[in-house]
C-alpha cells in the first residue's frame, strides 16, 4: 500500500511486515489496546456481567495496567522468541506518563502486552491474539 492509497477493510488491515515493523511500539500498543478492550468487553458480555455501571466498572477492572500486567504474567512462559521480541519493544517503549494507580513497572508490561496485541492484531494472528487472551483470563 502506497500513500495515497487506502485499505478497503480496516476490521482485518492487510499491512507488510516493512509497514508494521515501521509502527512505534507506543502504536502497537495504541492498536492492541483497543483489541484488549473489545476481548474483555466480549468477555464480560459472555460471562453474564452485562449490566450497566457494573458492565462498565468490571470493564475498567480489567483493563487497567495492574490487572494487565498480572495477567501478562500468565502467558510470557508461551510466547515464541518473536513474540517476546516484541513484548520486551513495548516493555521499553518511552511512555511519557504512568498513572497514578499503577506502577512504571505495571505500566511497562501493560504497555508490552498491548504492544503485542497490537503486533498480532495487524499481522493478522487473531487466532493467536485470542488463545493468548483465553490463558488470561484462566483462573
Amino acid at each position: 500500500m502506497t500513500r495515497g492509497e487506502y485499505m478497503e477493510n480496516y476490521f482485518r488491515p492487510e499491512l507488510t511486515e516493512d509497514q508494521i515493523r515501521g509502527i512505534s511500539s507506543i502504536g502497537l500498543a495504541h492498536m492492541g489496546d483497543a483489541v484488549f478492550e473489545v476481548l474483555a468487553r466480549a468477555w464480560l458480555c459472555a460471562h453474564g456481567k452485562a449490566t450497566g455501571k457494573g458492565l462498565h466498572r468490571a470493564a475498567v477492572a480489567l483493563v487497567c495496567a495492574e490487572s494487565q500486567a498480572e495477567r501478562a504474567e500468565r502467558i510470557l512462559p508461551v510466547l515464541s522468541e518473536e513474540e517476546r521480541a516484541v513484548f520486551r519493544r513495548g516493555r521499553n517503549a518511552q511512555v511519557h506518563s504512568v498513572p497514578a494507580h499503577a506502577s512504571r513497572a505495571q505500566y511497562g508490561e501493560a504497555t508490552a502486552l498491548e504492544a503485542l496485541f497490537g503486533w498480532l492484531y495487524l499481522r493478522g494472528e487473531t487466532e493467536r491474539v485470542n488463545e493468548l487472551f483465553c490463558m488470561m483470563m484462566e483462573g
